[in-house]
């Protein structure tokens, strides 16, 4: 015991450079705004799981926030002719889905009793309101206009949204590129309406078909397809585990926000985002 506290001395002593004096200093907590974001768990029931469920919901935000900040840096690389950076992002944008899908595990220690004992304190809230999570479908060019309803409440949020849901997706400047590289896209695919969600085409399959069998030559397009797979494989996996923990928790209730729950998140499974990628795996 006598060691340990003298080997902590030493520790602190021969550490002299650190800062204690943050008088006119910013601190970390002031720099990462600790006191809002510390402050923001309030559990409307007072139950103790409660404020699991707060912060899982809350740090996936957060996450999908920097998604969004990537996805966009990268949609703006490929616009640019910059696939390299792209790449760079959407492979940051892949390892912080692997984050989110691993929420899911924590969540899943509660259990139906005790989600029973706070739900009815959430009324009509629900995550299918998220709206960076439609933000997430919208860069990835799933476009679903009846969902902007829900934010009408907020003015600044519609616009938000509307202005997103007005961009060209992910997979629009992907195919774009393809078209740049001399691969023949069909023109109404180069001048669709992005607002509509994208459907597949043969001239977009060969394309890539003709990247998969070239990936010398068209390197970056190769990996850039690549990461366009990884990001859709991992959003899957996210729904897949999102399903199976409401399932664990609630079964096969309705959810808060009025959708069928489990029912409509096995419903959502079945969408493709970029669909020619996987559809040429079958025809290599």
């Amino acid at each position: 015991m006598h060691n340990e506290k003298h080997q902590d001395v030493n520790a602190t002593t021969s550490e002299k450079s650190i800062h204690t004096d943050f008088t006119n200093n910013m601190t970390y907590g002031e720099y990462l705004q600790l006191d809002k974001i510390l402050s923001a768990q309030n559990r409307l029931s007072g139950h103790h799981d409660e404020m699991l469920f707060i912060v899982i919901h809350q740090v996936s935000e957060l996450w999908m926030k920097l998604i969004l900040h990537e996805m966009g840096a990268a949609i703006e690389s490929i616009e640019n002719n910059n696939l390299s950076a792209a790449q760079k992002r959407l492979a940051r944008v892949s390892k912080t889905q692997s984050q989110i899908i691993q929420a899911w595990d924590v969540l899943s220690t509660l259990t139906p009793s005790e989600y029973m004992e706070f739900r009815d304190s959430l009324g009509q809230a629900s995550g299918f309101q998220s709206y960076q999570y439609r933000m997430v479908e919208f860069a990835l060019g799933y476009k679903t206009e009846h969902v902007l309803k829900i934010y009408q409440k907020d003015p600044e949020l519609h616009a938000k949204l509307t202005e997103a849901f007005e961009k060209p997706g992910l997979y629009d400047v992907a195919i774009r590129a393809l078209h740049k590289a001399g691969l023949p896209v069909d023109e109404d695919i180069l001048n669709r309406d992005v607002t509509r969600t994208y459907k597949e085409n043969d001239s977009v399959r060969a394309a890539w078909m003709t990247v998969y069998k070239n990936p010398e030559k068209y390197w970056e397009l190769y990996e850039l397809a690549e990461k366009l797979v990884d990001i859709e494989d991992w959003l899957q996996q996210w729904r897949f585990r999102h399903m199976k923990t409401v399932e664990r928790i609630i079964g096969f209730k309705m959810g808060t926000g009025g959708s069928s729950g489990v029912g409509y998140l096995k419903k959502v499974l079945d969408q493709r985002f970029f669909p020619e990628l996987w559809d040429i795996r079958t025809e290599l």
